[in-house]
């Protein structure tokens, strides 16, 4: 099977057959469970996943690689191919063509080589459906990767950290080199391991306003909270809370980012 690599989905294909077997090793997919693929490409991980699990659904814009895959797993009934884009994907169809019984007790587990150039908005266009998902484990670039398990006080600590370890469980797995693709990229990867929370680690009223608050304080990262909450609390409502108005966003925990979101909330009530 051959196909080249396009710039315009930013493909490059996982070739690195020991890579692959850590991918696999990692994911440990069970005959009962229903695995999604992101962007399976020719098909390196989706032969040793097709053979592990109940449900295979490939998620695959390109639809010369859609007809590749067609093909392969043309005998395959367990393996379904859709042909989209991933930014559209919509896990409740994919849970309601289901035939677990009973369907309302499945949970999804996803896989995929994301393209660089959408990493962050689909990982944000899948969190927001985390009830349908038991985990996710996804090869990003290194640097996405180091953002979304930063700790407060690096200089990598951004919205994107605070957000997802809001919803998941973090882990990263294991850096890869650049030549274990084809074409090379001009980074190094990372294969996370992402495990939405039945019960998020802090408590929220509203995961939307944390969400407005966590964005409005990292808007300028060189500035103080007092500057970038000032349309959503004052110095002494961020004192009030045993926050120092003077401190930066990237040095505040997922604790105390909670604890303003209360705070908002409280004052936006009186």
């Amino acid at each position: 099977m051959s196909h080249k690599p396009r710039k315009r989905f930013g493909q490059n294909f996982l070739t690195d057959e020991q890579v692959v077997s850590r991918i696999i090793h990692s994911i440990h997919p069970q005959p009962h469970q229903h695995l999604i693929e992101i962007g399976p490409g020719q098909g390196v991980l989706t032969d040793f996943l097709a053979d592990s699990c109940r449900q295979l659904d490939l998620v695959e814009i390109d639809r010369d690689l859609v007809a590749l895959l067609s093909r392969k797993y043309l005998r395959s009934p367990h393996v379904a191919i859709h042909q989209l884009d991933a930014l559209k994907l919509d896990l409740s169809m994919l849970l309601s063509a289901s035939d677990a019984s009973p369907p309302e007790a499945e949970r999804l587990r996803l896989i995929g080589n994301l393209p660089y150039n959408i990493s962050t908005p689909l990982m944000f266009h899948l969190l927001e459906q985390s009830d349908d998902i038991a985990d996710m484990h996804f090869m990003l670039q290194k640097e996405v990767a180091d953002r979304i398990c930063a700790q407060p006080g690096s200089k990598k600590y951004a919205r994107l950290s605070v957000i997802t370890q809001y919803l998941c469980q973090v882990s990263q797995l294991f850096d890869v080199a650049p030549e274990s693709f084809n074409p090379q990229p001009k980074v190094w990867s990372s294969f996370v391991r992402l495990t939405p929370y039945q019960q998020p680690p802090v408590v929220v009223e509203s995961f939307s306003l944390l969400n407005t608050v966590v964005t409005q304080a990292f808007s300028q990262r060189r500035k103080t909270l007092r500057n970038t909450l000032s349309t959503l609390l004052t110095e002494d409502q961020i004192r009030a809370v045993d926050i120092d108005p003077g401190r930066r966003a990237e040095t505040l925990s997922l604790q105390e980012f909670a604890d303003l979101t209360t705070q908002v909330s409280k004052v936006r009530v009186e």
